[in-house]
């Protein structure tokens, strides 16, 4: 039951108040992403207005993540800073489903780039930090991906302490440089295997760092194509607690279009058998939605859909410092998705109002 925007009771028996009959079908809580570059033929950059912003949220709402961490990838400080204010606006008005803002950059590895502009890469200086702690009093999260071997300990320390969730990605960091940055607060990885240091027999690198950290999360692109199942499996295996693999879409401008091809900076991104990529193959971002990557998870057998779900929902928050569970209860906002008995999406809620419908 949902009244005033809010679910008012939970019941699997017979109730007298107005309710929805959804036969067979399942309810889950909204999805939620940590890394989402762009939607609805909007991408994240210095270009992007506050309607923009909107578009980019509202468009993966109706694909079932109801709260969404738009990421600006590697771009200019004036790009940058227009980008913050643009969190900080949509925080000040309350923007639904818009949790704070994703910085993936400027400050990487050039040899772990991916389709980072290499032009732009560039040292964390005084300037970035004060930027960042002062943006951070206005955004309720702020996550920066960086290179632990680019950016000192006392500095991720600096940067922890101010509030910001330092995630490590895009670095070519031995396992001890990681572990120092571990130690020193950063608690998350970026669609970890992904531009990163692989894990050897004699050097455990960035992603043996991270599945020996207790304390880290990190972000995965279960698409597939990232990332091989079998690789996927042995993490999840592999991962030691209580930090979590959680999933993220890593979606570009694409998503919630009929986009073919669209442009990043100078380059082309073909879109082509679910995959990004430049011309030269690179890999671009992803091809997915947060619905498709828990339906992923559990049809390559990783976890039931209670699994899945909490990958998607109650793990990515909790790698942001939420303490409570993600989950539909009494008094909470009511953003719900419903799936049909075939596990297809079917309605998606917000606030108790139906904002997509694809079946019936």
């Amino acid at each position: 039951m949902v009244s005033n925007g809010r679910v008012s009771g939970l019941s699997s028996g017979p109730v007298v108040a107005p309710t929805l009959d959804l036969g067979d079908c399942t309810i889950l809580p909204g999805l939620v992403d940590l890394q989402c570059n762009g939607g609805g033929g909007i991408l994240l950059d210095g270009d992007t207005t506050d309607v923009g912003l909107k578009t980019i949220v509202d468009t993966h709402a109706r694909l079932g993540t109801l709260h969404v961490l738009p990421t600006l990838i590697t771009t200019t400080p004036a790009a940058t800073d227009h980008v913050l204010s643009l969190g900080a606006r949509a925080t000040r008005l309350g923007l639904a489903g818009f949790l704070g803002l994703h910085l993936e950059g400027p400050h990487l590895s050039l040899s772990r780039r991916g389709a980072h502009d290499s032009r732009l890469i560039r040292p964390m200086q005084e300037a970035d930090i004060v930027r960042l702690e002062r943006a951070r009093s206005e955004l309720d999260h702020i996550v920066v991906t960086l290179a632990a071997e680019t950016v000192p300990p006392e500095t991720i320390a600096r940067l922890t302490r101010a509030g910001i969730v330092v995630s490590l990605g895009h670095s070519d960091a031995t396992y001890e440089q990681a572990m120092a940055a571990f130690r020193a607060g950063a608690s998350m990885a970026t669609h970890l295997f992904n531009a990163m240091s692989q894990m050897g027999n004699r050097e455990p690198g960035l992603v043996g760092a991270v599945l020996d950290a207790p304390g880290v999360s990190a972000g995965i692109i279960a698409d597939t194509i990232h990332v091989h199942r079998a690789t996927m499996r042995a993490a999840v295996a592999a991962k030691r607690g209580p930090g979590a693999i959680f999933l993220v879409s890593d979606s570009m401008a694409q998503a919630g279009t009929d986009w073919t091809s669209f442009l990043l900076g100078d380059d082309i991104i073909e879109r082509r058998q679910g995959a990004l990529r430049l011309a030269d193959g690179t890999l671009a971002g992803a091809d997915l939605t947060m619905f498709s990557a828990v339906r992923n998870w559990v049809d390559i057998g990783l976890g039931a859909i209670e699994d899945a779900v909490a990958r998607a929902t109650s793990l990515p928050l909790r790698a942001l410092g939420h303490e409570d569970p993600h989950r539909l209860a009494e008094g909470l906002p009511a953003d719900f998705i419903v799936l049909t008995p075939d596990m297809e999406l079917e309605t998606v809620y917000r606030s108790g109002i139906a904002i997509a419908e694809y079946s019936s």
